[in-house]
């Protein structure tokens, strides 16, 4: 049974707020008897005694407000046994909290908090050939990255590319509910295992059925075994390159272009339309040509898919309807005026890197 998540957070609060009681509560109790002290054998105002407290705790050594009595030399005395032993005790508690793990449990709790706070990021399972790449290009886009990687020295290696990794087996449900499934624009298996991303993909695919799931492949069958399991994607890193070298061979300006692209400030964007009609009857025009989109905004559609159907390079006379997946290629700001063109029929936005 799953406590709530308010009684949660009133135990982590007291677990992490109990071993600062005592410390905290000896110091205050000092300053105060102290202040009292001074009050009573000195007559000084409350400012004063404090200050005094306070410069004979820290040992400042500012010397004294006004001369001692023999009566305030003797409380003097019992502040600075009492500050001796409140300082004994706080360094005491310091390393017991060091040596139980009180800090390391401390700053998992902050990074816990920064993951729940991110969203539209791509969380990216392993960190080995093939993810550091992936982080590489991502990073170039300004997109928010998480790595889940259960090895340290990559985890090590990752954050010194300043990212945000977690420690953890990312074929465990529990870990990829931490990492923001749910709220995550893409999620990336990049294990070296074909079994690892296969049960990733299930645990993935079970956990948010509309996450959109990137797996690496080693083999053919691999690659169909995780598109059952209901990958997304699939990328075999072998046939990828054995397809780009041939591609090279035969189109070398065709593949030359395509690395100028990904070096550009250009994108490709996806936009899909809603399936509501009534939401279309708001459009009077529905052909490329009447809306103008190309010239409004600057970008251009490249294709336009319905179905199972893909049209390319689409013509004047195309006619946009419900359900439609529009993919166009801009820059940000031509993107963005062309989402605000399409905003009243638009459900969903994802880009892709060129």
């Amino acid at each position: 049974m799953l406590m709530p998540r308010k009684f949660l957070t009133r135990f982590k609060f007291k677990y992490f707020l109990t071993p600062w009681l005592g410390p905290t509560l000896s110091l205050a109790s000092l300053f105060v008897f102290g202040a009292i002290g001074y009050r009573i054998t000195e007559g000084w105002d409350w400012g004063d005694c404090l200050w005094m407290v306070l410069i004979t705790i820290t040992t400042i050594g500012f010397g004294e407000i006004e001369p001692l009595s023999a009566i305030g030399r003797v409380v003097t005395f019992l502040i600075i046994a009492g500050g001796l032993v409140v300082v004994q005790l706080t360094l005491k508690r310091l390393l017991g909290l060091s040596e139980s793990g009180y800090f390391r449990r401390m700053s998992e709790l902050r990074f816990r908090r920064i993951i729940r706070s991110m969203q539209n990021h791509v969380i990216i399972c392993g960190y080995g050939r093939i993810g550091i790449e992936i982080a590489q290009q991502l990073q170039l886009e300004d997109v928010p990255i998480l790595i889940v990687e259960i090895d340290p020295a990559s985890k090590e290696l990752a954050e010194k590319q300043g990212l945000k990794v977690m420690l953890a087996d990312a074929t465990l449900d529990e870990t990829l509910i931490l990492a923001g499934i749910e709220k995550c624009r893409s999620l990336v298996i990049a294990l070296s295992s074909d079994a690892a991303n296969l049960y990733v993909v299930l645990s993935a695919r079970g956990l948010s059925p509309s996450c959109r799931l990137i797996s690496r492949a080693e083999s053919e069958e691999a690659s169909n075994k995780l598109k059952l399991a209901g990958a997304t994607v699939v990328v075999s890193p072998y046939i990828a390159a054995g397809r780009t070298m041939a591609a090279t061979a035969l189109r070398p300006i065709a593949v030359n272009f395509m690395d100028l692209l990904a070096g550009s400030q250009c994108e490709i964007e996806e936009f899909l339309l809603t399936s509501d009609c009534l939401k279309f009857d708001q459009i009077k025009n529905r052909t490329l040509s009447e809306l103008n989109l190309g010239r409004q905004s600057g970008a251009m559609i490249l294709a336009i898919r319905h179905g199972s159907n893909l049209t390319t390079n689409p013509g004047s006379d195309f006619e946009i309807a419900p359900g439609q997946l529009l993919i166009a290629l801009g820059n940000k700001e031509q993107l963005a005026l062309l989402r605000n063109l399409l905003s009243k029929v638009l459900i969903n936005v994802e880009k892709i890197n060129c």
